[in-house]
């Protein structure tokens, strides 16, 4: 690490917790890259036809939303049990 990154990190790591955080967000932001909005939607919109066509195929059965929240309910309670 050069001195101007120590400089810079001994800086941020003056700040309060939810700065730091900012901070470390925004240069792990700065990493990727930026994802084009036509590619995206593009992407969402193979996503949701294969999901459409699953459903109406009969691959995947579809679940109401209170068995789906009282699944993650369970999930969650079996993870936090010693």
């Amino acid at each position: 690490m050069t001195a101007g990154m120590e400089e810079i990190t001994q800086l941020a790591m003056t700040l309060p917790v939810d700065q730091r955080a900012q901070v470390a967000n925004a240069l792990l932001a700065s990493l990727d890259d930026p994802a084009d909005p036509a590619e995206v939607h593009e992407a969402w919109t193979a996503e949701i036809k294969t999901r459409v066509d699953d459903i109406a195929h009969g691959r995947v059965q579809t679940v109401s939303r209170d068995e789906a929240r009282a699944q993650l309910a369970a999930d969650r309670a079996a993870r936090q049990q010693p």
